[in-house]
């Protein structure tokens, strides 16, 4: 029984004759070139994705020990030495104590508010572009993935067609299988699109809420040196909370005829 079974299985496979590889032979050299193409946009685009999920893990977990430890240091450098060797916060605040430095060597009159801004603002730039590399790849794949397996379809179908013409069968069983085989490369190229998409919008979102933390620790370290550190962010993650009045009772009277005032 169970030899039969598998004889029936295998007699089956043999008699399919279409499929990837079928539709990759029939599409021949551009069919083949379409595919290899999606493959490595896919391939590149998964790369991109886990790559960058892991740089932008990085520092949010910076962003955790700065919130935890830098502020109560008593100097920036100090600060600065309790951060990894390549964090991002640590760029941050070595560029603005350089800045600091070279504002003092300026033969020209330049506001030290508008030097250290404009120090702190490039270096900021700069990590946010570093964060960004490799998005455009991945908006690229997303945008043209489809209409590249569109492509390998279209050329499936026209060679497909031009066989069964040159054949002079017409019939539904020699259309429908060639025609099906084609639509596979639109199949793909969807498959390699929506991906890509959704690691695109995923990674600008968490690059934005990254930006925005940057941003705040950058002003945040522009307002300690612009004040020789008087002024710092509060310490600790609770805030105390103001004191909550009492409720007033209101008589019957102050509810009927409003506020009263004495004459």
């Amino acid at each position: 029984m169970i030899i039969n079974i598998l004889a029936a299985g295998g007699t089956a496979a043999a008699e399919n004759q279409f499929g990837l590889q079928q539709a990759l032979k029939e599409g021949g050299i551009i069919s083949q070139s379409v595919f290899t193409i999606l493959v490595v946009m896919s391939v590149v685009s998964f790369y991109i994705l886990f790559s960058k999920l892991f740089e932008q893990q990085k520092i949010i977990n910076q962003a955790k020990r700065v919130r935890s430890q830098f502020w109560n240091s008593n100097s920036l450098r100090e600060g600065s030495a309790k951060l990894e060797k390549n964090s991002a916060y640590k760029q941050l605040v070595d560029d603005g104590l350089s800045a600091q430095e070279q504002h003092s060597k300026l033969t020209d009159p330049v506001e030290a508010h508008d030097w250290l801004h404009g120090s702190l603002a490039r270096s900021e730039a700069a990590i946010n572009s570093k964060l960004g590399g490799g998005l455009a790849f991945l908006a690229t794949v997303g945008a043209t993935s489809p209409f590249i397996g569109l492509f390998g379809t279209v050329v499936g179908i026209y060679r497909a067609l031009i066989k069964i013409g040159a054949s002079g069968d017409p019939s539904i069983d020699k259309v429908a299988g060639p025609v099906g085989e084609a639509l596979i490369m639109t199949a793909l190229g969807l498959v390699v699109a929506v991906p890509a998409v959704l690691a695109y919008n995923w990674l600008q979102r968490r690059n934005k809420s990254i930006a925005e933390d940057l941003s705040a620790f950058s002003n945040d370290v522009l307002g300690f040196l612009a004040s020789n550190g008087a002024v710092r962010p509060a310490i600790g993650s609770t805030v105390a909370k103001a004191p909550v009045k009492p409720a007033v009772a209101t008589t019957t009277a102050g509810q009927a005829g409003g506020v009263q005032t004495r004459p």
